[in-house]
């Protein structure tokens, strides 16, 4: 039998094109009811899952959405990571379901269509079928995010109108405050375990503790605050001047900046205030109130004025290991010292490591670490990200560049602290006491 041979031809087929599909992600936001179309930020989430996926000329890219926040772009934590993955080249197409859900703020809208189509990203707005990189995109955009603003702007009002409505009619709106709790028609109702230690409070300052020594001694306590977080000098004294506790209100002490930053002012005149009394039962009498307020004036007028807000080459750059609190300066009679922030609040017992640190070893350090002759803060500010506090006579310098150098500092000693004007005094205070033991 004869070998045939076989020959095999290989037939180059041209390769099939590819297409390249759109990369794309939606966005999604609820901040009210009057979302008709989904009715919940799940919702919305599942739908645009498969609303993106089943069509294939698409890659889906994910679905980032924002709960209940406003409509600026500063403040929405998931819309910033969509435009980060925008600038980082990863999304062609965003799907969103209308201007409002997107910005309602006309400026923060065309700003950010405009980037993204300098990215090459594409915005499409569902409910009015307009593509942002389209030729008549911007004109329509600009109109309809005009009227979303005002649209916003006018509700704002209308919410004004309504809580200024109420106010003067005595009725109370959303509250959280210790001792009190909102009925569902809208009046205070005492919770009697909290009233009493509303009543504890006030009693004691009236015996003469500071708001200091109230907080330290609640947290010693174990006595929760209303919101969750930690007692303090500011919290103490917020309850003292609360003319709530009294059975009376005070309506309006802040307002909102404007229908978009929404930012919370404190009302120092800007506009009306009513006060309302006997508005529901008080937890302390009229005659307690309004002794604390007296006791606080006259207070006031022994403490010195409030510090500037003046900053330091070590302002904010000195980090208490103990605590998590950052240092802070102080002029006491004879020297300048940082000090950490809970010790000098608070007291030891809650910062038991901490210690001062006179400014003058400060400075030292820092030409030690940095090899200068003087300081030279626009040195130390290029080369230091900040200074750690881990135990008593001891700084960590970590470098912007990730290196870290400890030192250690010894106390000054009595003697060398000591000015000529403070041993002159000394000596007189010494005769004084030599001539009172002789008599």
């Amino acid at each position: 039998m004869e070998n045939h041979e076989r020959i095999v031809q290989r037939v180059q087929f041209p390769n099939k094109p590819t297409v390249k599909l759109l990369r794309t992600a939606a966005y999604a936001r609820v901040s009210s009811s009057k979302d008709a179309m989904l009715h919940s930020l799940s919702a919305q989430v599942s739908y645009y899952n498969s609303f993106i996926q089943s069509n294939p000329e698409w890659l889906f890219c994910g679905v980032y959405a924002d709960e209940a926040l406003t409509g600026t772009k500063d403040n929405r934590e998931n819309f910033q990571k969509l435009l980060s993955e925008c600038r980082a080249g990863r999304i062609d197409l965003i799907i969103t379901k209308s201007i409002s859900r997107f910005a309602r703020n006309t400026v923060t809208l065309l700003e950010t269509v405009r980037e993204l189509k300098e990215l090459g990203v594409d915005v499409y707005f569902e409910e009015q079928n307009i593509h942002s990189i389209s030729p008549d995109g911007e004109f329509m955009l600009t109109l309809l995010g005009s009227y979303a603003q005002e649209e916003s702007y006018s509700a704002s009002e209308n919410q004004k109108w309504r809580i200024h409505k109420d106010f003067k009619q005595g009725r109370l709106g959303s509250i959280t405050m210790l001792g009190y709790e909102r009925s569902n028609d809208g009046t205070l109702i005492i919770v009697p375990e909290e009233a009493e230690i509303v009543r504890m409070i006030f009693n004691d300052f009236l015996g003469g503790m500071g708001k200091n020594a109230i907080a330290n001694k609640l947290l010693a306590m174990g006595v929760p605050t209303k919101g969750g977080g930690i007692w303090t000098a500011w919290s103490i004294r917020r309850i003292l001047r609360n003319e709530k506790y009294c059975g009376d209100i005070l309506f309006q002490k802040s307002f909102r900046e404007n229908h978009i930053t929404k930012r919370k002012i404190e009302n120092k005149g800007q506009l009306p205030q009513y006060y309302a009394e006997e508005t529901h039962e008080p937890i302390i009498n009229k005659e307690t109130f309004l002794a604390v307020q007296e006791l606080l004036k006259e207070n006031q007028r022994f403490t010195p004025a409030s510090p500037t807000t003046n900053t330091y080459p070590l302002t904010g750059m000195i980090h208490c290991d103990c605590c998590g609190k950052y240092y802070r300066r102080k002029v006491q009679k004879y020297r300048v010292t940082w000090i950490c922030w809970t010790y000098n609040a608070r007291g030891k017992k809650f910062c038991p490591e901490s210690k001062q640190i006179p400014e003058d070893i400060l400075y030292d350090k820092c030409c030690e670490v940095l090899n200068l002759d003087e300081f030279d803060n626009e040195v130390f500010q290029d080369e230091i990200e900040y200074i750690s506090v881990p135990k008593p006579n001891v700084l960590t310098f970590i470098f912007k560049t990730g290196e870290k150098r400890t030192v250690h500092w010894l106390d000054h000693s009595r003697t060398e602290a000591w000015t000529p004007e403070m041993r002159k005094k000394a000596a007189e205070h010494s005769k004084k006491r030599g001539k009172k033991c002789q008599e």
